[in-house]
């Protein structure tokens, strides 16, 4: 099971947001950078990293933030937010990261999902973002009323190499993750699946350890690190 710690970028901070609210958000004091520090001086390999401002604009607005990470610490990245181009693609991957996630360019677009994932192969991954079943996209803002598992039955064959789940109504909220609507989006995926929103304790990562689903890869820790309900010390105990 492979852990991501989280960092959210918006104007060179770490800040959480509550269900994707930007309006309700937390700023925390240390930097993206030293946080990147902080996890792999744990022992972190993984780093699942969000461009706030870029999901916002639909540029690579903390393209700079990335390099530098990925300069300073050799950890495996997966950066999304607002990733609506081959060229922002070109970017990251240019940069030195592992993954690019795609989003609502991809959902709204799946000419140019299927044709990331053949330019990029291994390197695209697919964040699909449902509130009671339904797909949301654009900062989750807009409701497309298509089922997620239909979306993904529709693109199953295109090549996406990882698959970020997140319930939206658990993001940010640290009640427990979706683990029942992860487990069937395992099970539909030809591709590995990693578990998002909502991490609340140490229970939540053993859980998703014992999860009887081999394609569910890993899990994203965010919010409950910064408030310290996660140890980064408990949590890389945690490390396969």
């Amino acid at each position: 099971m492979k852990i991501f710690p989280a960092i959210d970028i918006k104007e060179k901070k770490c800040v959480r947001l509550i269900k994707g609210d930007f309006e309700n958000k937390t700023e925390y004091k240390t930097s993206p950078i030293d946080q990147a520090g902080k996890y792999k001086d744990h022992g972190f390999k993984y780093l699942h990293i969000v461009d706030l401002d870029g999901a916002l604009t639909g540029k690579t607005v903390n393209l700079d933030v990335i390099q530098e990470i990925v300069s300073k610490y050799d950890l495996k990245i997966e950066i999304g937010g607002g990733i609506r181009s081959i060229d922002s693609i070109k970017q990251y991957i240019d940069a030195g990261v592992e993954k690019v996630i795609l989003g609502s360019g991809a959902i709204k677009n799946k000419e140019f999902l299927k044709d990331a994932c053949q330019k990029y192969k291994k390197q695209i991954a697919l964040g699909l973002d449902a509130k009671d079943g339904n797909l949301y996209v654009s900062g989750w803002k807009e409701n497309l009323s298509i089922k997620t598992l239909d979306f993904l039955k529709e693109v199953n064959s295109y090549g996406v190499s990882r698959i970020i789940y997140t319930d939206i109504n658990r993001d940010g909220m640290k009640t427990s993750p979706n683990f029942d609507e992860t487990v069937k989006i395992a099970k539909l995926s030809n591709c590995p699946v990693v578990i998002s929103g909502g991490v609340s304790s140490i229970n939540d990562i053993k859980k998703a350890k014992d999860l009887d689903n081999k394609k569910i890869e890993g899990i994203i820790v965010g919010k409950a690190i910064y408030d310290g309900d996660i140890k980064l010390d408990e949590l890389a105990k945690e490390l396969d």
